[in-house]
């Protein structure tokens, strides 16, 4: 509820005060009460409810229906439910009683105003939020929660702009409101009434650097909007005449939560009584209205596709070619970047992660910029970033960066319940050492940190400095299944030697791994078998993948029966620190592009039985049965080589989730 002051009375002289419409006013009425009286009664006018209660609870005075005994625990509250037309046309008559003493009699003349601020609180989308009566203070998750939403202004309506919208204090279109959102401020005084009185429109200092709000100016064909809030201006005092007015303002949020912002916001409105020129202003009512920044949300493989983005680079072309098929299959959009704006930097998957913001009224896709910056540095900023389509990077620009920080190493899950826990909108995972040590290597705090502050996706942190990359995507892919929702799908060197010893027993040990791979040395398949060192290094790995396994079987609540093996072999070798890090042994099937039911994996170029792949026909085997249709790609030259596949040279934006984030409860 909003906050009003105490009233206090005196039996020697009248009494005015102001109350606001729809808060409740205590009364001093004890400690004014005459030396020698006992008891009281109280009259008021018919805009003017009095409450009167005793703590703890007593009957009236048996002596009169209509008196009250006075005592320490007597309390009178007084509500309005009418504006007054005039200053304090509205009286409250309490009169005191003693068994020695005279009536005396104490006067309280009231002026009654509407003072209120309203906003989305009931997260309902309306344009015009309707009063509320709840307290608005306070910000509660949960389909019965309430606390109004904002966005962070983070696209740019204007194309001509050199910035997005949050970083200048201008509204240069309709469409930048639209990101914002409306807070109204409704008035009813008598029309002399802002002559002794003021009304502030204030954030907190800590604050005022999250947010800026704009106050509508209504002309007679137009609207200007001018900056009232917002950095280095933590406050603004209202011009106001007396009458009936209300006055819209547009709130945009600045900054997303983080470690040191936890996204909530106060919008505060501040009556002072200024009728006394030579006395500070005093307070006389408040009232607040909480908001929460949107935040940034990840959407899993099991979202459909909306668009595939894809870099056109030297040896790419055939790629580009059947990615170009596979997107038609999937009627979703494709997007290439030319040669000469990637500058050869293909891996697109590491530069960008895209996901979206949303508020009740609005929601737009939103760009999160890795800070590795390469050739594709300018690509999110030039073509992504624009009307309805925002942009969000952390992390040093300068140095201090490792493949960690690309965002190949960052995945979200299916939305997962864990035991009783909900996870609505999935699980951030991000791959990291398993211990610190001098060669280890971390995600970027200034990334961890971002990810965990959005709260509504509790990031699980996985072993994956293991690999010579080290991005959880060589190892793990979600794909949409009909009854669970999806499956978990793991690089499996396990299920890849069981393969090929199945094939050994049928008489195919001659088979080739690499046949048709220009430049490539061919492996039969009974040598990979026998390959004792090659045994190994997958042993090591398979131990560091059935790390994750158990980890995420715990972290997502899953089962083995959640998890589909994808048969696949590594190989260690010596880094530039020197340390053996393990790289795929053949194009890693598991690094797919998920485009709904239509899969894009890496051709393996495995051992030919029978005229077929036997690696394509095991993964048909296991994923075609759950509705998935499998395409292999060619990545081998330009990717594979390169320590790279499919996914990692490819993006998606997907369609946000039907779940609104504000029903859970984190």
């Amino acid at each position: 509820m909003a906050q009003g002051t105490v009233i206090h009375v005196a039996p020697e002289q009248p009494t005015y005060a102001v109350c606001v419409l729809g808060t409740s006013t205590q009364l001093d009425v004890y400690s004014s009460a005459p030396q020698g009286c006992t008891s009281f009664d109280i009259n008021a006018s018919p805009g003017v409810v009095v409450d009167v209660a005793h703590s703890p609870p007593v009957k009236k005075n048996p002596t009169g229906s209509s008196k009250w005994s006075l005592d320490p625990g007597l309390e009178v509250s007084l509500r309005m439910t009418v504006a007054s037309c005039s200053t304090g046309d509205q009286k409250v008559r309490i009169s005191y009683y003693g068994p020695k003493t005279n009536p005396v009699q104490a006067l309280l003349y009231i002026t009654g105003v509407e003072i209120s601020l309203s906003a989305d609180i009931t997260r309902n989308g309306k344009e015009k939020p309707t009063k509320a009566r709840k307290d608005q203070k306070t910000w509660t998750w949960g389909r019965r929660g309430q606390g109004a939403i904002l966005l962070v202004n983070c696209d740019k309506d204007n194309r001509k702009s050199s910035a997005m919208d949050c970083l200048d204090d201008k509204v240069l279109n309709r469409e930048e409101l639209q990101d914002m959102s409306l807070v109204t401020l409704s008035t009813k005084t008598p029309t002399d009434f802002f002559t002794k009185h003021e009304l502030v429109l204030h954030v907190a200092k800590s604050e005022m650097d999250k947010v800026r709000v704009f106050q509508a100016w209504r002309k007679k064909k137009s609207s200007e909007y001018k900056v009232v809030l917002g950095p280095q201006q933590p406050s603004h005092l209202l011009e106001l005449p007396g009458g009936q007015h209300s006055i819209d303002f547009y709130v945009e949020g600045l900054a997303f939560p983080d470690a040191t912002f936890p996204g909530l916001v106060s919008l505060t409105i501040s009556l002072l009584d200024a009728s006394k020129p030579e006395l500070p202003k005093a307070l006389v009512f408040q009232d607040s209205v909480a908001f929460r920044v949107a935040p940034w949300i990840m959407t899993p493989n099991t979202q459909p596709a909306k668009e595939v983005y894809v870099c056109s680079v030297s040896e790419n072309e055939d790629f580009v070619t059947s990615l170009t098929a596979l997107t038609k299959k999937a009627k979703c959009k494709l997007t290439v970047c030319p040669l000469e704006e990637n500058k050869e930097d293909k891996w697109m998957q590491d530069e960008i992660e895209i996901g979206y913001i949303q508020a009740p009224h609005k929601t737009l896709p939103v760009v999160f910029d890795s800070p590795r910056n390469r050739g594709l540095k300018e690509f999110p900023i030039k073509h992504l970033l624009g009307p309805d389509f925002g942009y969000v990077t952390r992390g040093p620009q300068k140095g201090n960066i490792t493949s960690l920080d690309s965002f190949g190493n960052l995945e979200v899950s299916p939305p997962v319940t864990v035991g009783k826990k909900k996870y609505p909108l999935g699980r951030i995972l991000i791959g990291s050492s398993s211990f610190p040590s001098a060669k280890s290597q971390e995600m970027h705090q200034a990334l961890q940190d971002f990810l965990t502050a959005q709260q509504v996706q509790a990031p699980v942190k996985l072993y994956s400095d293991w690999l010579s990359v080290g991005h959880v995507d060589e190892f793990l892919s979600f794909v949409p299944v009909n009854k669970k929702g999806f499956r978990l799908l793991l690089a499996s060197p396990r299920s890849c030697y069981k393969l090929f010893q199945e094939q050994l027993k049928e008489g195919n040990g001659e088979a080739l791994l690499f046949k048709g791979v220009k430049d490539k040395k061919q492996l039969k398949i009974k040598d990979i078998l026998s390959n004792k060192q090659l045994r190994e290094h997958n042993s090591y790995v398979e131990s560091c993948i059935d790390w994750n396994r158990e980890l995420l079987k715990r972290e997502l609540g899953l089962t083995e029966r959640d998890i589909v093996d994808i048969p696949q072999l590594f190989r260690l070798h010596w880094d530039f620190p020197g340390t053996l890090k393990a790289e795929a042994f053949f194009p890693n099937m598991v690094n797919m592009l998920v485009l709904g039911k239509h899969l894009g994996i890496p051709k393996p170029f495995g051992p030919i039985i029978n005229g077929r792949c036997c690696l394509e026909e095991k993964v048909r085997s296991l994923l075609e049965p759950l509705g998935l249709h499998c395409t292999f790609i060619d990545d081998f030259t330009p990717y594979h080589l390169q320590h790279g596949e499919v996914h990692c040279g490819t993006n998606v934006r997907r369609e946000p989730f039907s779940f609104k984030w504000w029903h859970m409860v984190p």
